[in-house]
Order: C-alpha cells, then sequence, then structure tokens
C-alpha cells in the first residue's frame, strides 16, 4: 500500500473518531441494543441450545455412517422418503434459526443432497408446533392455519428448487468419489443409535421448552417438569456412552464438537451484532427506527409483503418470540398478509443464520436459497392477504 493511501486512511479513521456523535442518542441506542442483543444470545442460545446442537452434530459426523446418510438422504435416495422426513422434521428438534446450522451442516456433509438438507433447514425452526398453536390463540386460527400449511409446502418446495437449480452441481459432488454409499460396518445396532440420538434430541427439546400463556394443559406442564425429563436425557446419553462407546470414539465426538463450534459460533455471534446495530431487539431500537417498519407493512400491498419478508429474513427471532413482536406489529397497524410474510421468513432464517449457511454451501446456493424464501414468503403473504380481506 502506497505511503499517500496509508495517510489518507489514517486522516480518514481520525476524522471519523473526531465526530463520532456520541452525545446523540440515535447512535448510541444502536450500539447499546447490538451489546444487549449479543449477551442475550450467549446467555438464552449458547449452553442449552447451541452447545447440545454441536454434540448432535459432531454425533451424526463420527456415529453415523455416510452410507446411511446417503441412502436417505443423498441424490439417489427416495424422493418422497427424503422430503417427507425433512420436511417435518421442525415438529420434533422445535429449535430456532441457528440452532438448527450445526444439524443441517452435520448431514449435508455427511452425504445428503442439498435438496432434502435445505428442506431440512428450513422447516427445523419453520415448523414449531407450539409457536404455530400460540399463532393461532393469539393471532388468529386463520394465521396459524396459514403459518402450518405454509411452512411444509415451503419445505419441500425449496428443497426440490434448490436441488433442481443446482442439480448439475449436485451430481458432481455425488460422482466425485467422496461421497459412496458403499457398506460399512455398524459399531451399534440401528436401534442402539436412534436410543442414543433420540435421548440427545430429547434433552435438546426439554431444556429449551418455553413457558405457555396458559398455566394448565399438558404444554404448562411439561413446562414444570422440563428439568427433570432434560436430566433424565443427559443420564441416558451418559450411560449409553459409557456402556455402547469406545474411547476413541468419544474423543473424535468431542473433536468434531470443536470443529462445528469453532467454524459457526464466530459467525454467529456477528451476525447477532450488526442485528441488534441494524434493528434492535424486540421492543427497542436499532439504527433503523421501528416507525419505518411499522408504516412500510401496513395494508397487503406488494411492496409492504416484500418489506415484511425482508425484516423478517434478516432480523432474528428466538423460539416463539416472533408471536408477541407480530401482535405489537398488528395492533400498530400491520396488514394480515404481511404478518405471515413475516412469519414464514423470519423464524427461518436471520443475518447469522445466512453468513453460517454462505460458510457451508457457498455464497451463489445461499442467496438462491434466502431468494426462494423472501420472494416465496412475499407471494403467500399476498394470496393470504387476498383471501382474509
Amino acid at each position: 500500500m502506497k505511503e499517500s493511501r496509508k495517510f489518507l486512511l489514517m486522516v480518514a479513521a481520525f476524522l471519523v473518531c473526531f465526530y463520532l456523535p456520541v452525545e446523540l442518542l440515535p447512535f448510541r441506542n444502536p450500539i447499546f441494543e447490538a451489546l444487549a442483543l449479543v449477551r442475550w444470545y450467549a446467555r438464552e442460545h449458547v449452553l442449552l441450545c447451541l452447545v447440545p446442537a454441536f454434540f448432535i452434530a459432531g454425533a451424526i459426523s463420527v456415529f453415523v455412517s455416510q452410507a446411511s446418510v446417503i441412502k436417505y438422504f443423498g441424490a439417489k435416495a427416495n424422493k418422497f422418503l427424503a422430503y417427507s422426513v425433512a420436511s417435518v422434521s421442525g415438529t420434533i428438534l422445535a429449535v430456532c434459526s441457528c440452532t438448527i446450522l450445526p444439524l443441517f451442516s452435520g448431514i449435508y456433509k455427511r452425504g445428503a443432497g442439498l435438496g432434502p438438507a435445505t428442506a431440512f433447514l428450513y422447516s427445523g425452526p419453520a415448523i414449531n408446533v407450539l409457536a404455530i398453536i400460540m399463532t393461532a390463540r393469539i393471532l388468529g386460527w386463520e394465521l396459524g392455519l396459514a403459518r402450518a400449511i405454509g411452512a411444509i409446502i415451503f419445505s419441500v418446495v425449496i428443497g426440490l428448487l434448490m436441488h433442481l437449480i443446482f442439480i448439475k452441481e449436485e451430481r458432481a459432488r455425488h460422482a466425485s468419489g467422496d461421497l459412496v454409499a458403499g457398506e460399512e460396518k455398524e459399531e451399534r445396532s440401528l436401534l442402539q443409535n436412534s436410543f442414543y440420538f433420540a435421548s440427545m434430541v430429547g434433552f435438546l427439546v426439554f431444556a429449551n421448552w418455553v413457558k405457555p400463556q396458559s398455566n394448565t394443559g399438558l404444554w404448562a406442564f411439561i413446562y414444570l417438569i422440563k428439568w427433570y425429563l432434560s436430566a433424565g436425557f443427559l443420564v441416558l446419553v451418559g450411560i449409553m456412552l459409557i456402556r455402547w462407546f469406545r474411547k476413541n470414539e468419544i474423543i473424535d465426538w468431542v473433536s468434531a464438537f470443536w470443529t462445528f463450534a469453532k467454524q459457526i459460533m464466530p459467525l454467529l455471534l456477528a451476525g447477532v451484532v450488526v442485528a441488534g446495530l441494524l434493528l434492535g431487539r424486540p421492543g427497542h431500537e436499532g439504527f433503523i427506527p421501528s416507525w419505518i417498519i411499522v408504516n412500510a407493512v401496513g395494508g397487503n400491498s406488494l411492496l409492504s409483503n416484500f418489506f415484511a419478508s425482508i425484516v423478517g429474513a434478516f432480523m432474528y427471532f428466538a423460539t416463539l418470540t416472533e408471536v408477541p413482536i407480530l401482535q405489537g406489529l398488528i395492533g400498530s397497524g400491520m396488514g394480515k398478509g404481511p404478518a405471515l410474510a413475516l412469519l414464514l421468513a423470519g423464524p427461518a432464517l436471520s443475518l447469522p443464520n445466512m453468513l453460517v449457511i454462505r460458510g457451508v454451501i457457498g455464497t451463489k446456493k445461499t442467496v438462491v436459497y434466502v431468494s426462494l424464501v423472501v420472494v416465496m414468503a412475499t407471494i403467500s403473504g399476498i394470496l393470504f392477504g387476498v383471501i382474509v380481506s
């Protein structure tokens, strides 16, 4: 770099520092929101969401044979079975757009086809039974039903389109010799592996069980005993590790966990900081004032639905938080169509989510995936707005 350019950069940096408008609330508040959001994320999502997800992803990469993944999710797998399983996975997992990432990365790198993998990626956070029930009870049965149907259809359609758009690359990937569905010796039976993974997923689900609106009913009872259930699943995992796994397998598992953690965590935290700067936390201001969002999503125009999809795609929603946020937005004049568009794009995507997906499947595939979600959410919002009006 030439000395003159260095000097100009130094001068520019000095002027930025010299004229930083730190006394202005609109500038200070986004900085605070970014730090507050990343602290909240670290407290609420890392230990109970991401760490178990990293361990599950590591277990997939170490304990599940590549042949099994290719058999059920690979390019030559039964399409109906592959997409059926991937599209309803969210009903079991009930995870957010970030927790699904290690699991998606694990099955994709193990040999799953791009189509089933992206169907799984979308459905994991989008098809949450409790969130759909809360949507129906708080925002109306029409939005709840539309969200449930839309999320299942989205996962299948997006997966199929991703497969068709990148079919040449997928064929080359599966024909390269790196992904071969040959016979592999299984250390444990299918029943043992299934029980082991079910126990880890059980801990992930119940440890993150959110308190429901009502204090009565099955959901409330599960919330009361969630830690007993979580501890029980954790004990089962420990017993199985001692009895069914060799020491070198456990070492490989921990190594795989660390690989996923160091690949994904920095990108997630960086994305959370940027999301906090731009949009703030729910109910708080970032660089983009909330009144702009409220005014832009009224009615049922193409622009209002598209804007709702874009905001939903980039904003980070923890599991179930999208419902009270939308309740406030609808009360401020948000249309039903844009509300559905945000529900279909928001929980499944976020800026941190996009950064990690790019690291797994590349920039081009990530742009296409995000674009498909935004476009389909926009169209669905318009159609829904017309129907309910």
